[in-house]
């Protein structure tokens, strides 16, 4: 592809995205790395440390810039706190950096960036005051409507907190995707809750992709004993409670039928409750690891038991693309593209989602179907150069002369 320096462009994302290992990182490192082989790439982001600085280093590979502000976790929860009372959602100011806006301004008197590229509704108060020839918002999910799924379970007074977090959220959502010439989304669901905000604005959806040289198949899956995988951020509530939910109500039933059948709970900073699963037997809780690739090799099936789920569920992705069969409940499952039931197992309550857990390690031509067929949809569907040539039409030159959003 050839790399044409005229073409400027400045990309907001409100986590430092690199390197490229949990769900908020992985799309906007993926988006900068293809944008950055044809244009030139600012990158505007934050950091919770130094050291998140000093572990993304590796960033400088893909930019020509990044204008970085270090914001310590402590800073970013009292100014969400000091939000509750305003319009301005808490999510919008956990994120919120007077400095790097700065950084932002000194950076436009120098340089003339013809598009503004934010990831996130979180980021969009870093381009907003940009000028710029073309303006794209990638909202990828609408984090609204995860606040609002959060008030339905949780306990007063977080429901509270909750719901009144997705009604500004809400708002403010309608209000940046006005201001922007072009909205993108992560899956058809999304952009059905997107035309919700009736903003008259294009849009498109560009699905997550998966690294399939790096996530590939090594021997297919289960060849030794029946070794059951989730893998997640286990600080993170929806994979908490998806955690929680299989080791007490699903693994039960399944060691009913397969005794010697083991639970990995592969992901960082597990919680108590996470922790304390490993007391079930055959339970094992990882903690961080440098690379999950070798505890997805290892097992025979990975789930996605998520109750609570938005957008897409990249490690459905990363294990399909090992050949490693998924079973994964309808909530899990949305945001992935499939054209049949022999790709990817879906299955809600305890006992069908047991059973068909079951079913993948006693029987080895499903698992080989599933591996197989598995592993192509996600090359088809999900490979992050067909998603990234959705994001080259949109930056077509030619839309440039489309009339700027006005600002809010």
């Amino acid at each position: 592809m050839r790399r044409d320096p005229s073409v400027k462009i400045l990309f907001a994302c409100h986590r430092f995205p690199f390197p490229p290992n949990r769900g908020g990182k992985i799309r906007p490192f993926n988006m900068i790395k293809h944008l950055s082989r044809r244009h030139e790439v600012y990158v505007a982001t934050l950091a919770h440390s130094q050291q998140e600085l000093n572990e993304g280093a590796g960033l400088k590979e893909y930019c020509a810039e990044i204008y970085t502000e270090v914001v310590p976790e402590r800073t970013r929860w009292l100014r969400a706190i000091r939000a509750l009372a305003g319009t301005t959602p808490s999510s919008v100011a956990y994120f919120s950096s007077s400095c790097l806006r700065r950084r932002i301004q000194e950076a436009t008197r120098k340089i003339s960036f013809d598009v503004v590229l934010v990831h996130c509704a979180f980021a969009a108060q870093y381009g907003l005051d940009v000028p710029a020839k073309f303006r794209v918002i990638d909202f990828g999910d609408l984090d609204s409507g995860k606040w609002l799924d959060y008030s339905k379970w949780r306990s007063f007074p977080l429901s509270w907190g909750y719901y009144l977090e997705a009604k500004k959220l809400r708002r403010y959502e309608r209000q940046v995707a006005a201001a922007f010439d072009y909205c993108t989304l992560t899956t058809q669901g999304e952009l059905e809750e997107f035309k919700k905000l009736n903003v008259g604005r294009p849009h498109k959806v560009i699905p997550n992709g998966v690294d399939g040289n790096y996530f590939h198949p090594n021997g297919g899956p289960g060849q030794g004993k029946p070794v059951i995988v989730l893998v997640g951020r286990m600080d993170y509530f929806p994979n908490i409670d998806a955690a929680q939910y299989f080791a007490k109500s699903i693994f039960p039933v399944v060691r009913q039928s397969v005794p010697d059948a083991q639970l990995h709970l592969v992901g960082s900073s597990p919680t108590r409750g996470v922790r304390s699963l490993a007391a079930i037997p055959g339970v094992t809780v990882t903690g961080h690891v440098a690379d999950v690739r070798p505890y997805l090799i290892d097992a025979t099936v990975a789930v996605a038991p998520l109750r609570l789920a938005r957008g897409t569920q990249n490690k459905i992705l990363e294990a399909m693309a090992m050949g490693i069969p998924v079973v994964a409940t309808s909530e899990a499952a949305k945001g992935v593209q499939i054209t049949g039931s022999k790709q990817l197992l879906v299955a809600d309550g305890h006992r069908l989602f047991a059973e068909e857990v079951i079913n993948v390690i006693e029987k080895m031509p499903l698992r080989k179907t599933l591996s197989e067929s598995g592993r192509r949809q996600v090359e088809q569907a999900h490979s992050w150069s067909r998603s990234m040539s959705n994001l080259d039409d949109i930056l077509d030159p030619s839309r440039y002369a489309a009339v700027m959003a006005p600002n809010f």
